[in-house]
């Protein structure tokens, strides 16, 4: 039996973390996606400890010669892709933040996404039964923003139109795909205790990467073109 490869990017913490090694536990070769290649190792040890066969990358992702060489180096290593979790992210609207927040948001949760994707398809197209994650959010749903409390109370423009706009490029891989053994989705995590999320957030980081997981790893009568948290399908 052949072992699945998967990337995570934004590993080297929080829900990443969790879901690389969630994903490890079940016998996946997790290629662990951190800024630098230091940080990178050091996480892949720290899931090595646990059993988990693990490999640091360097992938900052907003960087072009990043993904390009981390596409390079997956194609020359392995010859394809089996997962891939779009998990890193950030909220720079909740913190006090120096740069452009709105423009930056994008680039982190939209734009990656799409370029990293757009360059590993080739290689998961090659996958027997290659699956695409977009970590998005509840706070990304128009629905929501429209008709539920908490969402019109914690949203704010950046955050929630950038994963707004990973939802839509969810739907536009999932009809490109159709046809293929590539399922794409997107899922919420939850409100979660992470640096994003906050101590007082609900659910683990561990409660948190299991959406994410259940979906990387869907059998061939799996959903595509959806967006979920738990077993629930959430309203774009």
């Amino acid at each position: 039996m052949t072992i699945k490869i998967a990337l995570v990017t934004g590993a080297n913490k929080g829900i990443g973390f969790e879901v690389a090694r969630q994903l490890g536990l079940q016998g996946i070769t997790v290629l662990v996606a951190a800024r630098n290649k230091a940080t990178a190792d050091e996480t892949a040890q720290k899931l090595s400890s646990e059993g988990v066969t693990s490999i640091g990358v360097e992938l900052e992702v907003t960087n072009a010669d990043h993904i390009a060489a981390l596409t390079t180096w997956i194609s020359t290593t392995y010859g394809r892709l089996d997962i891939l979790v779009n998990n890193a992210g950030v909220w720079a609207e909740k913190e006090e933040y120096d740069g452009d927040a709105f423009r930056d948001t994008f680039e982190v949760n939209t734009f990656a996404p799409y370029y990293i994707t757009e360059a590993l398809l080739p290689l998961l197209l090659k996958s027997e039964a290659g699956r695409i994650v977009n970590q998005s959010s509840a706070l990304g749903s128009i629905q929501f923003m429209l008709s539920n409390e908490l969402a019109q109370r914690i949203g704010t423009p950046a955050y929630s139109a950038s994963k707004a706009a990973l939802n839509m490029l969810t739907a536009y891989w999932a009809q490109k795909l159709k046809g293929t053994a590539l399922k794409v989705n997107a899922v919420h995590p939850g409100l979660v205790k992470t640096q994003m999320g906050g101590e007082k957030a609900e659910l683990s980081a561990e409660d948190g990467a299991k959406t994410a997981v259940r979906l990387a790893t869907l059998p061939e009568v799996g959903p595509t073109g959806g967006f979920y948290y738990m077993d629930s399908e959430l309203p774009w």
